[in-house]
């Protein structure tokens, strides 16, 4: 029986801070702490220090357990397809490279000619590149440095944040061919399962009582996804942050012979199928880094549709809804302003939402469950409002919209909150709103949408199969089926 006052501490390393949430079973948020964090971008080059990681958790907890209430556990989520070499205890031998780092496509197409699915920016290739750039060192995923420090020795990873390393989440095993000796790949456990207990020198340093339990978490994405209680069949999680990951939860995988869709296992076996676009709220930064978004949002609403189309992709390269490693961002047209270029890459994100969604249905992913936001670009009302009428479905939105909070989730289901995530987030997922869609503003955006879809094939970057598929749901009739 869980007592009214029991809570668990999520934390979320995300790209630009650490974000920590204590949150009771029945939702309620009884202490947040965030701590920033920065990376070095130099071309396809980015990564972090993983030493700030720890830094910034400390902040992080130290802020969210400032009430002195009690933690019943503790799970950690991280950027899905960042890498890093570290010594057996955990303790990092290289930077940290980032999810979106493509310093190694050879060696990704070296893998793809021996058989083995991956993309550019996933974690074995990268890590093939550190082991040649640094020497021999333990593979390690982001959140392993953190549950690491925390429970004072090295850790499994989880098989979520595994699965962009090859791991073969259906057979529970690492594949033939990775071009890692085994003896650098790590142990890999179910999310969920308890990897130790805080110590005290890591108590000390964080706030989060000694003996707290450290349960392995997942990745960004999937946090976000049981954040927004998005794990019943067809239902659907899309995560806007700086870039854009939608998740989706079925009873078998959905079967993508080019690996642009990837089907991450929940803690209890079934399915959550997904993919990351390098489109997000990262380029509106990029293009205004001192803008004031609530103002450009009301001047935005003056340019539906604007008078450019965006394809605003954060750094080059597409991974999901298509695979194009060569792709740039695109701005076809000329904005009359500045409201109206934030208008285009506005639109351009929810565009490309809306063709994650006919690739995902050209698969014969089910989406007929309900849709959700979340991510810190669902903070925007006026751009929920404009993704709901772009894609023509309504949209829940969560009071809280942080992965910390999928983490608290999955820490509460391995201490017995509930026998499954789901009841879990039945009771802890608040949902603050539905956003409904306009139907004669959906219509408006049928023209700007097979407009990208032209462009994205002419370039080469979007099968023509694809492009064909969601110009047949232009349809309002088919938008939700």
């Amino acid at each position: 029986m869980v007592s009214e006052g029991a809570a668990w501490l999520g934390i979320d390393l995300g790209t630009q801070g650490v974000r920590a949430l204590l949150v009771t079973v029945d939702g309620r948020v009884l202490g947040s702490g965030s701590a920033p964090l920065s990376g070095r971008r130099e071309g396809v080059r980015h990564e972090q220090d993983p030493g700030r990681w720890w830094e910034a958790v400390c902040l992080a907890a130290r802020a969210a357990l400032k009430g002195g209430h009690g933690v019943r556990g503790v799970a950690v989520c991280g950027t899905s397809g960042t890498v890093l070499l570290t010594d057996p205890a955990g303790r990092p031998l290289s930077p940290g490279l980032m999810y979106d780092d493509g310093r190694a496509a050879r060696e990704a197409a070296r893998l793809r000619e021996a058989g083995v699915a991956v993309q550019d920016t996933w974690a074995l290739p990268k890590a093939r590149w550190l082991i040649d750039a640094y020497g021999p060192g333990r593979v390690t995923h982001q959140p392993d440095v953190i549950t690491a420090r925390l429970v004072g020795h090295g850790v499994p990873t989880d098989s979520s944040h595994a699965l962009k390393t090859a791991y073969d989440v259906e057979r529970d095993a690492w594949p033939e061919g990775t071009g890692v000796p085994p003896d650098l790949l790590p142990d890999v456990v179910r999310p969920g399962t308890a990897l130790g207990e805080v110590t005290p020198s890591a108590a000390e340093a964080t706030g989060i009582p000694a003996g707290t339990p450290v349960i392995a978490g997942m990745t960004d994405g999937c946090a976000a996804q049981i954040a927004s209680g998005a794990l019943r069949e067809g239902a659907w999680n899309s995560v806007l942050g700086t870039t854009l990951v939608l998740k989706g939860a079925c009873a078998v995988p959905v079967r993508d012979d080019t690996g642009v869709v990837y089907n991450h296992r929940a803690p209890d076996g079934s399915w959550l199928p997904g993919g990351a676009s390098s489109v997000g709220a990262g380029a509106l930064g990029a293009r205004f880094p001192d803008a004031d978004p609530a103002a450009l949002d009301a001047g935005a609403a003056a340019y539906e549709p604007s008078n450019a189309l965006a394809y605003p992709l954060v750094s080059p390269g597409e991974r999901f809804p298509f695979r194009a490693p060569d792709a740039t961002p695109l701005l076809l047209g000329e904005p009359v302003s500045d409201a109206d270029h934030w208008a285009a890459l506005l639109q351009g994100v929810a565009l490309t939402e809306r063709l994650c969604l006919d690739y995902l249905h050209s698969l014969g992913a089910p989406l007929t469950g309900p849709l959700a936001f979340t991510g810190g670009g669902a903070r925007s009302a006026y751009w929920n409002q404009l993704r709901a009428d772009v894609l023509g479905r309504p949209a829940r939105v969560p009071e809280q919209t942080e992965p910390a909070l999928g983490m608290a989730a999955l820490a509460a289901l391995a201490t017995g909150a509930a026998p499954a995530l789901a009841d879990v987030t039945d009771r802890m997922v608040r949902i603050r709103t539905v956003v409904e869609p306009r139907p004669d503003r959906t219509a408006r955006f049928a023209e700007p949408y097979a407009r990208l879809l032209d462009a994205l094939e002419a370039r080469g970057w979007l099968p023509a199969p694809v492009a064909a598929h969601g110009r047949g749901r232009l349809d309002p009739d088919t938008s939700q089926s």
